[in-house]
């Protein structure tokens, strides 16, 4: 009954994950996601406000650790992989965040969008959660 009810918690955060992707367009201002959906390459990127740009990357980061953490804490039930996590992701946001905005604030008119692409990309998707379940799994069982 309990690994059920764990798994269940799982697949509920997994769909709350989904749910940010899939209002996307909504909770937060991003013009930079219909800006990669087209040609982006040769493009200038587009007028923004980028105050509300980095809050809206803020905030989905914010709101994808703290679902990861729970997943990461249903998974595994360790304080020290938590807290540890919470490192990671606070040193990997201010990084990645640090990075994100040179790239806007410094960008001509071409140059730099396939950086940003992807370091945008870590940014508002989860996938320190897909890197960090494996890694945390093959540590905790590969050392027994």
């Amino acid at each position: 009954m309990k690994k059920s009810l764990n798994i269940v918690s799982i697949v509920v955060l997994a769909g709350f994950l989904v749910l940010i992707r899939a209002f996307e367009h909504t909770l937060f201002y991003d013009p930079l996601l219909s800006f990669f959906e087209v040609d982006y390459k040769s493009m200038p990127l587009p007028q923004m406000d980028t105050f509300a740009l980095q809050t809206g990357v803020a905030l989905r980061f914010l709101l994808n650790t703290i679902i990861s953490l729970a997943i990461i804490w249903q998974v595994f039930k360790d304080k020290e992989i938590i807290k540890f996590s919470l490192l990671l992701y606070s040193l990997l946001f201010v990084l990645f965040f640090m990075i994100f905005s040179f790239i806007i604030f410094t960008s001509e008119e071409s140059s730099g969008h396939f950086v940003l692409f992807y370091v945008r990309r870590f940014l508002i998707q989860p996938l320190f959660l897909l890197l960090l379940v494996p890694a945390f799994y093959f540590q905790k069982y590969k050392t027994q």
